[in-house]
């Protein structure tokens, strides 16, 4: 462990474990969220009671896409939703909410869709969405074209 004046660093060897920022509050406790992603992703249940997480304050987006994967995929939603957070961990805030705002415009509600739109958004690319293996998007139902219909075209006069 290493303490300056503004941080504390934990390291082993070379490697810089976590940084957190030096509080100089008597018996105070500086959480940083994105170090307990890692538990949350297999205690998800915890989401909710996770005391680092209590402050965090986050764009609303990631909460409306909380409640729509909660919705759409019940107990499974909760751990989508922290794979999304866990994004934060490689990613800057903001890249992370764009590709959130991208997927609730484009209602593409799940972790891999995100995760698509964010690095599609990094290497400037247009997201190439891969619609058939989703299973929570409806089924296009498409008719074949009758040519009769065509005939009441040539029924109407041309204005």
């Amino acid at each position: 462990m290493k303490g300056y004046v503004h941080q504390v660093v934990i390291a082993c060897g070379n490697e810089v474990i976590a940084r957190h920022e030096r509080s100089y509050e008597r018996e105070a406790v500086v959480f940083d969220p994105l170090h307990y992603l890692a538990l949350l992703d297999q205690k998800t249940r915890a989401l909710d009671q996770a005391s680092p997480l209590a402050g965090w304050l986050l764009p609303e987006c990631f909460a409306q896409l909380r409640r729509l994967l909660e919705v759409r995929l019940k107990k499974h939603g909760s751990r989508e939703h922290v794979q999304v957070l866990r994004l934060m961990e490689t990613f800057a805030l903001a890249e992370v909410t764009h590709a959130i705002e991208d997927a609730l415009m484009l209602g593409t509600i799940s972790f891999d869709e995100v995760r698509h739109l964010l690095l599609r958004r990094i290497e400037r690319r247009p997201p190439r969405l891969e619609m058939d293996n989703d299973p929570h998007l409806p089924m296009a139902q498409v008719r074949t074209t009758q040519a009769a219909g065509y005939m009441t075209l040539l029924a109407e006069p041309c204005a």
